[in-house]
């Protein structure tokens, strides 16, 4: 037969293991409370029984038989918690103050035997007794013992007791594990019915949470923050779907209006079939440039930079400044280069080169003619390493800064220039990649009827992660 899920359930189960130990535990310091009581208690009884016999003995040394008998029979009707049997060298009783005798008592041997009372409603009752026989020396025998029954009682009393207190904390510990297992199955069926949910296609769920700090509140909190970002990553994928649908339907739709016209134009004899081709390779490689850029920033989320690599990152903004320099002066700029040395970073060197690129050619392409570009690779005072490039161009205003980040976004005053607005988008997934940022901020400002510019820095951790 199924046990109900109650049952099953592992705090439940953790609950049953804490109190069969408590049991367990319990049961072993019952035993030794019992035991190491009993043991003081006898031995106490047995040190007033043996004070007691070695009292009467020397009354029977000094004063002889007749002296000894006297002195039980005081004692016996003064009353007291001691047990007195005398018999004489045959084996006769002179003295004695109870009637259950203990019969083959070894000499010198300690007695336990229950001896018959009486209690104060007349009941009949045999309770603990221990004595001890001494054979005296004109062949007499004297046993003395003493009534343990009262310790046994009390025993029993503390016996029962921590009986009741271990039935109490059983019974208390199954509830509490009752009302823990309610409360848990509670919470997780909670994270069960949104993980179901999301397995149903809703992203849109999230798990309750009660800000109480225990671990199903941080289980919550972490599986409300993982839907946060799968349902944004599954929003950015839509959205890049549609953006890249948007965006290649011009070029598409350009490439095929350029290929009819050219087949026109050829079959009409105007132009060759090799120009007409020409046309289409050009159209084809900027639809092939645009899906590697999507390609590449989809592979960097995902898993980060492929094969990192330490390396002095001097050098590569070295190439990229010798690289981009004659580029800037055939538009007419003023391209200009600040970079330290020794600035090692780990990473992959081709994407870092492709984010540089990027930064470099933007602002190269945006910047008038008569303009000025700086690229600047430096250490910052934090240990991080900076590429920077700053241009006189028209500049991205304050609000648009963290939007031109973004994947297929253009603002309207580039709509002129080609490209994809996938440009910046790489730039961020490669400086995220490595642990960095991207940064924007203003140029150096309006002059001369340009700016206010643009100041793009990428900023990585230095080479071992250390700051």
């Amino acid at each position: 037969m199924k046990l109900p899920s109650l049952f099953r359930r592992t705090p439940f189960r953790l609950t049953l293991l804490f109190l069969a130990l408590f049991v367990a535990t319990a049961s072993a310091v019952l035993a030794y409370v019992y035991i190491a009581s009993a043991s003081e208690a006898r031995a106490r009884a047995e040190a007033s029984v043996k004070a007691e016999v070695d009292a009467l003995t020397a009354v029977y040394r000094t004063r002889g038989k007749d002296a000894l008998n006297q002195a039980l029979v005081e004692r016996a009707i003064r009353g007291g918690p001691y047990l007195y049997v005398l018999k004489d060298a045959g084996g006769k009783i002179v003295t004695a103050n109870i009637t259950d005798v203990p019969e083959g008592v070894s000499t010198g041997q300690w007695e336990t035997f229950r001896l018959t009372d009486t209690d104060e409603d007349g009941r009949v009752r045999k309770r603990q007794s221990i004595g001890i026989n001494t054979a005296l020396s004109g062949g007499e025998h004297l046993f003395v013992g003493e009534d343990v029954g009262d310790i046994e009682a009390y025993l029993a009393r503390l016996t029962q007791a921590l009986w009741g207190a271990m039935i109490m904390v059983l019974v208390l510990g199954v509830g509490g594990g009752l009302v823990i297992s309610r409360r848990v199955e509670k919470s997780m069926g909670g994270l069960n019915r949104v993980v179901a949910a999301v397995q149903d296609g809703d992203l849109k769920v999230r798990a309750p949470v009660t800000h109480s700090g225990d671990e199903l509140d941080e289980l919550g909190q972490g599986l409300n923050t993982m839907l946060d970002r799968l349902e944004a990553s599954m929003a950015s994928i839509r959205h890049a779907g549609d953006a890249i649908a948007h965006d290649l339907r011009s070029p598409l739709t350009r490439m095929r209006a350029k290929l009819e016209v050219a087949l026109i134009d050829a079959e009409a004899g105007k132009v060759s079939g090799v120009d007409a081709l020409g046309v289409a390779l050009d159209e084809a490689d900027l639809l092939l440039k645009t899906f590697n850029t999507v390609l590449a920033i989809a592979r960097l989320q995902a898993g980060g930079a492929p094969d990192p690599k330490v390396f002095d990152a001097a050098e590569l903004a070295t190439d990229m400044a010798e690289l981009y320099e004659p580029s800037g002066e055939d538009k007419g700029l003023e391209f200009s280069a600040e970079i330290e040395k020794g600035l090692m970073v780990e990473g992959n060197q081709p994407f870092l080169a492709q984010a540089l690129a990027n930064i470099i050619d933007n602002a190269i392409k945006y910047t008038p003619e008569g303009g000025a570009v700086k690229f600047r690779a430096r250490r910052r005072s934090s240990g991080e390493i900076e590429f920077s490039v700053t241009d006189t161009g028209p500049g991205v205003p304050d609000e648009d800064r963290d939007r031109v980040l973004q994947r297929f976004v253009r603002l309207d005053n580039s709509r002129t220039e080609p490209g994809s607005g996938l440009g910046l988008s790489l730039v961020t997934a490669v400086a995220e990649a490595h642990g960095g940022r991207v940064q924007l901020d203003e140029g150096p400002g309006a002059y001369g009827g340009q700016g206010p510019g643009l100041r793009v820095a990428l900023i990585l951790p230095p080479a071992g992660g250390t700051v």
